[in-house]
């Protein structure tokens, strides 16, 4: 268990959002949240303690958070990413390219494709305006608490990227095509 649970963070404390490229299991979860756990306890900033904190959703998505306060530097920051590394690997999974887009089919599967596998899908009109996406871009725990990490693609930064009809997708083929 972390130190500081995320809900007594405040509204305005920075997150960074780290999409796996699949779903993981109870062992992966649990080895990924020990070593994020044990680096937010020795996590500093110019040999100042960072209040850091962490949530795992949906099996998917690591939240990483820390105070507003706390004023985390590059070089704090650089060093959680080079904890999540090693763990990409041994884990046989990817959480830190940017490129990924997730999104959630009509049965509630939570998918994870490139850029351009999701710009084919907008075209072809599987992904729709009323697509669940998951914006990963989010940067303030408030964001996070509205509800603004899993929205309809038209509500989302997804539309202007990429050209996303209105009309329904075909979820039989999204499902087929994501995998």
């Amino acid at each position: 268990m972390p130190g500081l649970p995320i809900e007594r963070l405040p509204e305005s404390s920075r997150v960074w959002i780290f999409g796996a490229s699949t779903a993981l299991n109870d062992d992966q979860s649990a080895r990924l949240l020990g070593v994020v756990d044990e680096f937010l306890a020795g996590w500093s900033a110019h040999g100042t303690q960072l209040d850091g904190a962490r949530e795992l959703l949906e099996g998917r998505f690591l939240i990483v958070a820390v105070d507003p306060g706390a004023n985390p530097s590059g070089c704090s920051i650089d060093r959680l990413f080079a904890t999540l590394q090693p763990l990409e690997r041994e884990l046989s999974i990817s959480l830190l390219d940017s490129g990924r887009i997730f999104f959630r089919d009509g049965s509630g599967a939570i998918h994870s494709v490139d850029r351009a596998a999701f710009r084919e899908l907008a075209r072809s009109g599987e992904i729709s305006g009323s697509t669940p996406v998951f914006d990963t871009t989010i940067e303030r725990l408030a964001d996070l608490r509205s509800n603004h990490l899993e929205r309809r693609a038209s509500d989302s930064w997804h539309a202007r990227a990429f050209t996303i009809a209105e009309h329904e997708p075909a979820v039989r083929q999204t499902t087929e095509r994501a995998r």
